[in-house]
């Protein structure tokens, strides 16, 4: 893992994140306990090895709660768990989501509700869940991951693209009710970041290279750049940003 930047604010904080064992999720989990801060996260599959690798490297072990973040219920159960284990919570990151390719004309009703459950409502419910405990803190940070797909138009995923641009608006909304509470609530856009799940299921020279040229960088994201802009909107760095909606795509959309 690239570092760049220590934020010794971090140092113990409690930290959860969504969907933090696997992708650009485990990248912020290591990213964050390297920075000394008490990290737990969800996510539906075994992420134990995982663990055992976090453990070893950092000598301080994530709280793994496996929850299907749909599970409403559940979601809050590992919530109050992580704040009981660790402290209030001070740094939310709501990172789960699911870019599963699909047309418009295929959607049923069915897909659709999941596809919002998993990309919007489920980092709606999150964020109400921290609110009491930053609230009584002092205050916290909450990161929603959004994506350039739906600043670019793209198509091939509009329930995605519409969970996405509800993020934004729910993100802007959010700081403002709750910023006389000193909890700041940003968005965050990745561009495309090679995980191995996209290189698995869509990434081929042809679409990379057509993806790279609209870049103005020519490096291929990797997950590991997106942890300093996340650590950055986690800590007092960025004390008095909020509202706002960080890119990191090397250079795609423009923003102004």
């Amino acid at each position: 893992m690239r570092r760049f930047a220590t934020f010794h604010d971090l140092a113990g904080v409690s930290v959860f994140i969504t969907g933090g064992g696997s992708g650009i999720g485990a990248a912020l989990t290591d990213g964050f306990l390297a920075q000394g801060a008490r990290v737990a996260f969800v996510q539906r599959s075994d992420a134990t090895k995982f663990c055992d690798e976090m453990a070893a490297k950092h000598s301080t072990r994530p709280l793994f709660l496996p929850c299907d973040i749909t599970d409403i219920k559940a979601l809050r159960a590992a919530i109050k768990l992580a704040g009981a284990r660790h402290g209030a919570i001070r740094v939310l990151v709501n990172n789960a989501a699911n870019d599963e390719r699909h047309s418009t004309q295929e959607v049923t009703e069915a897909f659709w509700d999941n596809a919002l459950a998993i990309n919007l409502k489920a980092y709606f419910f999150a964020c109400q869940a921290v609110i009491d405990g930053m609230r009584a803190a002092g205050g916290g940070s909450i990161i929603n991951f959004s994506s350039i797909a739906y600043m670019m138009g793209n198509a091939g995923y509009p329930a995605y693209t519409t969970a996405n641009a509800g993020i934004n608006g729910m993100s802007r909304s959010l700081a403002r009710e709750f910023g006389p509470d000193r909890i700041r609530v940003n968005a965050l856009a990745p561009g495309w970041v090679l995980t191995q799940k996209q290189k698995d299921k869509w990434v081929t020279p042809e679409k990379l290279a057509a993806h790279l040229e609209r870049q103005c960088l020519s490096d291929a994201l990797a997950p590991d750049d997106i942890v300093d802009a996340v650590l950055f909107l986690a800590s007092g760095a960025s004390r008095m940003m909020t509202g706002q909606m960080m890119v990191v795509d090397g250079g795609v959309v423009g923003g102004g």
